[in-house]
């Protein structure tokens, strides 16, 4: 079952980042999903309305608020995921549900999937809302990230890079899609998540002064080229 937790994102040099992420390796493990390389290439298709309403609910802080994004790892097309991440008062909730290639195709070619009874309830909410509030895909968001995982508490400490955008829907499988870089370089992303606590060790671990709390995602940082032509 679902549970709201605690999401915390920061800006950090990369020198400062990577300090940091000697002293969390050092105390939790990776998440198992890295495989050898250590870390995994994330991407994901980020839903808007015709009003930018996802945008603009997380430029004003809005709360409640929800978004939709597909997710793939590695350019993958075997592991397919639909998530609604919600966010209210002050803590995030996410759903997710596998989503059959052939439908992301549809997606991806500007149409709109039929559903069937068989179809997972969270998508058929976003095929609903493609019908009547005209969502659509506006934005690739692509980075390569490192997880650390504790138990006590569903801990995940992740180290993301590169974080870069594309409007060009197309190319989301393609491992050679021209993307724009979104931070400043040399500037890089630590997310911190948890459920009801967070050990003082991991907290204690996290600490420096020159890191820079964000309420802004990723979707909010990719999507501010589109709209505003700026970083």
């Amino acid at each position: 079952m679902p549970k709201f937790r605690h999401e915390f994102k920061y800006f950090s040099p990369e020198m400062v980042l990577s300090a940091i992420e000697q002293r969390i390796g050092a105390l939790l493990c990776l998440d198992k999903n890295t495989g050898e390389a250590g870390e995994y290439a994330i991407r994901s298709i980020y839903f808007d309305d015709i009003y930018d309403t996802c945008f603009l609910e997380n430029e004003n802080g809005t709360d409640p608020r929800e978004k939709f994004r597909i997710r793939i790892y590695n350019c993958s097309k075997e592991r397919i995921t639909l998530e609604l991440k919600q966010k209210i008062n002050g803590m995030c909730l996410k759903t997710s549900c596998p989503v059959p290639l052939k439908t992301l195709e549809q997606i991806m070619a500007g149409q709109i999937p039929d559903f069937t009874a068989q179809t997972p309830y969270l998508l058929k909410k976003l095929i609903s809302q493609m019908h009547f509030r005209a969502l659509r895909p506006v934005v690739i968001v692509a980075y390569e990230r490192v997880p650390f995982v504790y138990p006590d508490g569903n801990v995940r400490v992740t180290f993301d890079r590169n974080l870069r955008s594309s409007s060009n829907i197309e190319d989301f499988f393609n491992p050679q899609a021209a993307f724009r870089s979104v931070l400043s370089v040399g500037t890089n992303m630590m997310e911190v998540k948890f459920d009801e606590f967070l050990p003082d060790f991991i907290n204690e671990a996290c600490q420096t002064s020159l890191l820079q709390w964000t309420s802004f995602s990723k979707f909010y940082l990719c999507r501010k080229f589109d709209i505003h032509g700026m970083a």
